[in-house]
Order: structure tokens, then C-alpha cells, then sequence
């Protein structure tokens, strides 16, 4: 809505609820993920009113819908909006706003809220939204007078998109959707994005013209088509080799000369050790954060080797690592003056190609003792993903399967949180189909992180879309487990998982399931799930021992020492007397379990 047609629009008297639903609509909202509840049912109302311009999908579970949400705005770098319910709620989604703060991403989070009569009573589901969001949060704020619903919707919106976007949660108390008011709708406005100081440009020649083995490491989020390009463009014209920052690894082209990998969790060691003999870091979107740094000890935080920090917050520029050069500004606006730029004579076409090669050379698939080699499963994945397949991860060990073993194309997009959230991923595969419905969507899941999400295929059959979800099954939470193998080896506490079987699990919605346990089955049964048309899952048949992709569980046990087995005492073994019951097989796990490699 342009702003002359605003002035011009006929202010006609509205329940609180068809303003919000208006105001969302004007601010060029498209998408609401809800789950219902009857704190705002004067909002669902006025949804209903502008249901052929914004599309509402109803969710199974809150969190699910906030990671819908999140997963659309580092798509498209525009936010959702997600509604919820006051109280459990709002707790339930709290999840998917620290995903979108600790990931820059643009997001709206509605809470219903308490009448006004009953606050500080501790009223039915009553919570100070404010104090609980506080600090995950970009702003929380509560709409209590009708009249201000269009002014703090579209505040909302440029703070959720301006500087380091991030999450805005607008509690809504119920007098307020029912009270009628004559008030405008609010255009949305157009923001010429932060450019860089061609000053800057300057000093970063000058820097590339001293070094002899500069590396780029990208992050962050909203990158347009346009930016990507233009970046790209850049990086090649000076033969620059390029990283990402964890989970970010669909950023670049990853089929080109100049990639080197991916920074983060479960990364390359030979990667890390380049890094480290690097004299010149292109910091460009990336925070420099606890992953990419490797707990905050890859780099020097004095700056001895020199540091470019590109980022639209000046307050995340030198937060940990002091930079020889920090640039304020728009990616996308960087990228593009970037490209623009006189190549520099590059000193270091052989140190590129040494990145690149370990890059390679990391992805031959090692001989893994187990009749599903996942190694080989993700590069069968790579060639039937489609070129502008989204593909979905989880937090978890198994994620590093496909970040070690796929290089992502131009087109292709790959999401995840960078937090570390489990039950990410069924979700956001879910939104993104919604939202995305022709192109192929893949989710990469654990066992573990399914189960706390996978409720959300029933929203996929609800709305009509068909994501592929592969659940990697090793029984357990491998990531805890590998920590706690390190820590406190053969003392296996509190990460064993009984599962039931998966392929079944989609077949009672009505969908395609099949269970894979040897490496020939995978890209058969990956073709028959795109084929079938209905959501699908494959379940992976791990080998549990092979806990990540470079190491066993016998590798993380080597060298500690064995716990003694334990003897009877002659107590206990008094009390068992003759013909007493104890001394058959073991009946088994109880709960049902299967081993990894077999279909029970």
C-alpha cells in the first residue's frame, strides 16, 4: 500500500482483531503459522476476513509453528508471522525466537494475552511477556489501545528487518481485538539500505594487496539472488578461497573452484589448521561466532592476523575479534560495490587450490563399517536433489553427513539453526513446502529430533504438500552421547532411545515410508518418495558405532581404561537361593526396541 493511497483510504470501523489482520496484510505479510487458541479468537476472525491475501496454516504444536515461520524468513528475508496462545503457548514457542535471534532472522511472534482487569493476579496462563522475552528478543511489546495496532505492527516490522534482523514478539490483550476503532492502515516503507564507506574500499584493496593467504568466511542472513551473485563475483575475480559459517554452507556455490568448506561444528580439521595459517580473514556476514571460531579460539582476539568484519549492526563489528577494518552496511549493498571493484592481483592462486583440494578430499567416503555407508548415501542425494532444492537439517551429529559429504549449487538452499535446536527441521521443511509447494524439499532429521517434532507431517497432509523427511536412527542422542563418551567413557547414562519404526509412522497419515539399511537401497527409495507425491520418510539404519562422520565410539573410548565388571558379594549372593527365578536369557530391551541394521 502505497502512502497516497493510505491517506485516501476510507477509515471505515473495525474490531481490534480485522485491524491486526489488515495491518499484517499492509505491511506485506503473507503468512501466518498458528496454532489457535481463544486469547486471540477475535484476531482469527479478522484473519478469516483477508484470507485471500494471507494464507493462515494451522500447526500441530507451537514450536513447530514458530520454526514455519523462522524457516521462512531465512528463505525469503521477510518475515512470517507466527500467533500462539498466552502462557503454555508462548512457552512452547519461546524455542523458535531464540532460533531467529542467535540466526538473524526476521520473525513476528503474536501471544495472546490476559484481560487487563486480571493482570498481576496471577491470573489463568498470566505471564509478563516482556521480562520472559527480554533478552532473546530484538523488542517485546503488548497492544492494549485499538487505535495503535497499524503504528506498532509496522514498527515491528522495520525493527524485525533492520540492522541484524531478528524476532519482535507483540503480546495482544483481549480487549483490545474486540474493541471497534476508526483508524488507517499504515503504508510500508521503503529503506535505501546502509552502503559502505567507499573509503573502506580503500583499505580493503590495500589489505588483499599485502596478503599471500587471505580466506573469506560468509554468514549471515537476507541475502538477496542479487547479493549472492554479486559476492560470488567478487570472491572469484579475486581467486579469494571461501568458507561458511555453520549451517550456512548454501551461502556459496559449493561446486565452485574457490570453496573450501564450511566452518563450524564437526568441521574439517585440515580446514581449521588452513585457517589458522591464514593472514587475512573476510569476515562478510559472519559474527564471528562461538561455532565458526571454535569456541572463540580460532582467531586472535588482539588481531595480529588482520580481520575485515562486514556486518549491518556496528554493534556486532569487533564484539569479540577487534578488526583491522570493520564496514557497516547492507550485505546485499556490500556485495554489489564489491563486485564493482578492480580485481586485485592475486598472490595466491596455489593457496586456493590447496583449500579447495582438501575440500575434495574430505568428501572421498572412507570405508565405513556398516552395510549403510551414509558417505556414499549423501552423494547419491546430491545428485537427485534437484537444483533448486531446499534442503532442511536438524541439530545433531548426523547433520554432518550432509555437510561434510554434498556441495550445495547456486540455486540450491540449505537451513538450520545455528543454536543448536533439536525439532527444527520436520517443521521448517513443512513451512517451506507450504510456502514453496513446487520445489523439491528434503528435512534432515535424528531420531531424536524427529520425535520431537514429526507430529508436524500431519500439517503437511492438512495443507496438501509432500516434504521428504530422512531420519537418521542410531538410537540415541548422538551428540550428547559423543560428549559424554569423551567425559565419562562406557558410563552410557541417559542417552539410549527406544524408537518405533518410522516408515509405519507416515504410513498410518497415509503417506510413503520405506526403512533403508543398506547403502544400494538409498537412492531407489529416494526416487520412489519424490515419485510417490505424498510426504515421505526414509529411515536410515545407522551403524550406532560410528558416532560421527570421522570417529567410533571405540575411537572416543581408545586409550581410557575399562570399568572393572563388578563382582557379587557374598551377600548377594546368599540371598539367591536354589530354583529361584533370575537365571534364563534375557528377555530383551523392554519398550520394543530394534537394532539399528534390521527391519523388525
Amino acid at each position: 500500500m502505497g502512502l497516497a493511497q493510505a491517506r485516501k483510504a476510507r477509515i471505515t470501523p473495525r474490531m481490534g482483531g480485522r485491524i491486526l489482520a489488515d495491518a499484517l496484510v499492509a505491511q506485506g505479510i503473507d503468512h501466518v503459522f498458528s496454532v489457535p487458541g481463544e486469547s486471540f479468537l477475535d484476531t482469527l476472525d479478522g484473519l478469516y476476513d483477508v484470507r485471500q491475501k494471507l494464507k493462515l496454516v494451522t500447526c500441530r504444536f507451537e514450536a513447530g509453528a514458530v520454526n514455519m515461520a523462522e524457516a521462512y524468513g531465512k528463505l525469503t528475508g521477510r518475515p512470517a508471522a507466527a500467533m500462539v496462545t498466552r502462557g503454555p503457548g508462548a512457552c512452547h514457542g519461546a524455542i523458535g525466537v531464540h532460533i531467529a535471534m542467535q540466526d538473524s532472522t526476521p520473525l513476528l511472534l503474536f501471544v495472546g494475552q490476559i484481560p487487563h482487569e486480571d493482570a498481576g493476579r496471577d491470573a489463568f496462563q498470566e505471564i509478563d511477556y516482556r521480562r520472559m522475552f527480554g533478552s532473546v528478543a530484538k523488542w517485546v511489546t503488548q497492544i492494549d489501545q485499538t487505535r495503535r495496532i497499524p503504528e506498532i505492527v509496522a514498527h515491528a516490522v522495520d525493527v524485525a528487518t533492520s540492522g541484524r534482523p531478528g524476532p519482535v514478539v507483540i503480546a495482544l490483550s483481549e480487549e483490545m481485538q474486540r474493541e471497534i476503532a476508526e483508524v488507517a492502515d499504515l503504508p510500508r516503507v521503503q529503506v535505501t539500505p546502509a552502503h559502505p564507506d567507499p573509503a573502506a574500499f580503500v583499505r580493503l584493496r590495500a589489505l588483499l594487496g599485502k596478503a599471500r593467504k587471505p580466506i573469506a568466511v560468509l554468514g549471515g542472513s537476507c541475502w538477496s539472488p542479487a547479493g549472492r551473485s554479486a559476492i560470488r563475483d567478487f570472491l572469484l575475480a579475486n581467486d579469494i578461497p571461501v568458507t561458511t559459517g555453520f549451517r550456512r554452507q548454501a551461502l556459496y556455490d559449493g561446486t565452485l573452484d574457490n570453496f573450501a568448506g564450511d566452518l563450524g561444528v564437526g568441521s574439517d580439521p585440515g580446514l581449521i589448521a588452513k585457517v589458522k595459517e591464514a593472514d587475512l580473514i573476510l569476515a562478510i556476514g559472519s559474527r564471528l561466532g562461538d561455532a565458526v571460531t571454535q569456541g572463540f579460539t580460532l582467531l586472535d582476539k588482539a588481531g595480529s592476523v588482520p580481520i575485515v568484519q562486514v556486518h549491518p549492526d556496528g554493534a556486532e563489528i569487533g564484539r569479540v575479534f577487534r578488526p583491522a577494518l570493520g564496514i557497516v552496511a547492507n550485505l546485499n549493498a556490500f556485495a554489489v560495490a564489491a563486485a564493482a571493484l578492480e580485481p586485485v592481483h592475486a598472490h595466491w592462486s596455489a593457496w586456493t587450490a590447496e583449500l579447495r583440494s582438501l575440500r575434495e578430499a574430505q568428501r572421498a567416503v572412507p570405508n565405513y563399517q556398516s552395510t549403510l555407508n551414509l558417505g556414499h548415501a549423501m552423494h547419491d542425494l546430491e545428485r537427485l536433489l534437484d537444483d533448486d532444492a531446499i534442503v532442511t537439517t536438524d541439530a545433531g551429529n548426523f547433520a554432518g553427513w550432509a555437510s561434510r559429504f554434498i556441495n550445495f549449487s547456486d540455486a540450491q538452499r540449505y537451513i538450520g539453526p545455528t543454536n543448536g535446536a533439536m525439532g527444527y527441521s520436520v517443521p521448517a521443511a513443512v513451512g517451506a513446502k507450504i510456502v514453496f509447494p513446487e520445489r523439491m524439499v528434503v528435512s534432515l532429521v535424528g531420531d531424536g529430533g524427529f520425535l520431537m517434532t514429526g507430529q508436524e507431517m500431519a500439517t503437511a497432509f492438512h495443507h496438501g504438500v509432500a516434504p521428504i523427511v530422512l531420519v537418521f536412527n542410531n538410537q540415541m542422542y548422538g551428540t550428547i552421547r559423543m560428549h559424554q563418551e569423551r567425559a565419562h567413557p562406557y558410563r552410557v547414562s541417559g542417552t539410549a532411545l527406544t524408537n518405533p519404526d518410522f516408515a509405519k509412522y507416515i504410513e498410518a497419515f497415509g503417506g510413503h515410508g520405506e526403512v533403508v539399511s543398506d547403502t544400494a537401497e538409498f537412492a531407489p527409495a529416494f526416487s520412489r518418495a519424490v515419485a510417490s507425491g505424498r510426504p515421505a520418510v526414509l529411515e536410515l539404519r545407522m551403524n550406532p558405532e560410528q558416532i560421527t562422520t570421522r570417529a567410533t565410539i571405540a575411537d572416543l573410548r581408545a586409550g581410557k581404561p575399562a570399568p572393572k565388571p563388578q563382582t557379587k558379594t557374598k551377600r548377594a549372593a546368599a540371598r539367591k537361593l536354589p530354583g529361584s527365578r533370575g537365571g534364563g536369557k534375557s528377555a530383551g530391551p523392554r519398550g520394543g526396541g530394534k537394532p539399528a541394521g534390521k527391519r523388525g
